[in-house]
């Protein structure tokens, strides 16, 4: 990744092509209020390529700690392409995503897309963003997740308060793998943080939890029920 980036430096200002990275590790790598480490600290890097007229292509590769919710990988990339533009206060995105997953057992990667949109006013933004998931054999039929998000910076501070919410739901081919994005079914989320940006570095404090029953019985390997209930999980983070 950093010899496509440097190669990509290089290139003549008037290829308008952007380069990004970062690394960051968490103590728990928390997704719609689930774990995908198994608990654990997962550290990550990733890199993007912002390009004329509004697309952008990145990956993120996530070590995901031999966690049973993926049949034991060890890791997953993520690759993405993405579409953006602008039309006044609001942001339109566009983008789609792999999920392929190294070290595991069985059938594991997936692909999914999505659509956002975000209003910003002064220090503060409110984002809808819908993500579907086809029909496929890694994750036992197909999966809805809606959520909405909102954050504000607070004034003269370095620090951002974030909250959001969603929703997973789908239908189901397969309840063993099925489990994997919804472990005891449809069921909502919910988040509340914190970041403190110094430079490139930022620094992540978030809650949170779901209404899945504490008390579900897991029917598949891949629900890791252990994993999804309410957490407090930190994230540091530099890019560059």
């Amino acid at each position: 990744m950093a010899a496509a980036l440097s190669g990509v430096a290089a290139w003549p200002a008037a290829a308008q092509v952007s380069p990004h990275a970062g690394v960051e590790i968490a103590t728990d790598e928390r997704r719609r209020g689930i774990s995908w480490s198994d608990g654990q600290a997962a550290p990550a890097a990733w890199g993007r390529l912002d390009l004329p007229a509004g697309f952008d292509v990145g990956v993120r590769a996530l070590a995901t700690r031999g966690d049973p919710r993926h049949g034991g990988a060890d890791a997953v990339v993520e690759p993405t392409l993405g579409y953006s533009r602008d039309a006044g206060l609001i942001r339109l995105d566009l983008f789609a995503t792999g999920h392929l997953f190294t070290g595991g057992a069985g059938a594991l990667d997936y692909v999914e897309g999505g659509a956002g949109a975000s209003y910003s006013l002064g220090p503060a933004q409110v984002a809808a963003e819908a993500r579907y998931a086809p029909a496929q054999t890694a994750i036992g039929g197909d999966n809805l997740y809606l959520t909405l998000r909102g954050r504000v910076g607070i004034p003269t501070t370095p620090v951002t308060l974030t909250a959001a919410v969603g929703r997973s739901s789908g239908t189901v081919g397969d309840p063993v793998r099925a489990a994997r994005l919804r472990p005891a079914g449809r069921y909502a989320d919910w988040s509340l943080g914190a970041q403190y940006v110094a430079g490139p570095l930022t620094f992540t404090l978030e809650y949170t939890g779901t209404d899945i029953d504490d008390a579900a019985v897991a029917a598949s390997p891949f629900a890791a029920l252990r994993h999804a209930g309410d957490r407090l999980a930190a994230r540091a983070a530099i890019s560059f």
